[in-house]
């Protein structure tokens, strides 16, 4: 047994010493790979694709494929500031039905994030969002309609999505209900300006 043991512990001290001997046949360390080593496309595929990186996730929204890690990677590439970026993963997933897309995406119109601010496009969204059942879809939904911010307002709609948020949990939503639908409950002080009117 203890041979078998000192065996094992000797092969695996020696490992760190193999690595300079395999390179003895040509083979090269990562380091010194030329720039275009890295990926190679033909129309056979990639060699060496970058699996795991936000340019990948990026990339994979670019052309349409939406997953589930695929548009939970625009989140990090919204909150890193890569907008553009970030509405190409979220336009990828929208299309394949992602909720939390939907909700994000209308993050970015409202407030102007990697293109124009949009808030028609925004409540848009938000009630794609709500009609799919997302309960933070028809919490935006209703905050859009009872500030009539991207949608005409209505006051009594607004609390009914507010109300159907709540219904399925949402923390948010029942602090609203709480406040007795005060807006201000859930406005950041930075953002009341974007919510007054206009005359």
């Amino acid at each position: 047994m203890k041979t078998a043991l000192a065996a094992a512990l000797a092969a695996i001290l020696a490992l760190p010493l193999a690595a300079p001997a395999a390179l003895a046949n040509g083979s090269k360390p990562v380091d010194d790979l030329p720039e275009d080593f890295v990926v190679e496309s033909d129309e056979y595929g990639e060699t060496n694709p970058e699996e795991m990186t936000l340019d990948r996730f990026i990339q994979n929204g670019r052309d349409g494929k939406a997953d589930m890690i695929v548009c939970s990677m625009g989140y990090p590439a919204t909150k890193s500031g890569a907008h553009e970026e970030a509405r190409a993963i979220f336009e990828a997933c929208i299309k394949a039905g992602y909720t939390q897309a939907m909700t994000w995406m209308s993050y970015l119109h409202d407030n102007g994030y990697g293109g124009p601010e949009d808030p028609d496009a925004a409540a848009a969204l938000d009630r794609m969002a709500a009609e799919a059942g997302d309960p933070v879809g028809q919490f935006n939904y209703g905050l859009d309609l009872m500030r009539g911010r991207g949608v005409a307002k209505d006051t009594a709609e607004g609390r009914r999505m507010v109300d159907m948020a709540a219904e399925q949990g949402l923390p948010v939503a029942r602090r609203m209900q709480d406040s007795g639908y005060d807006l201000d409950e859930v406005t950041p002080d930075a953002d009341e300006w974007k919510y007054q009117p206009l005359f």
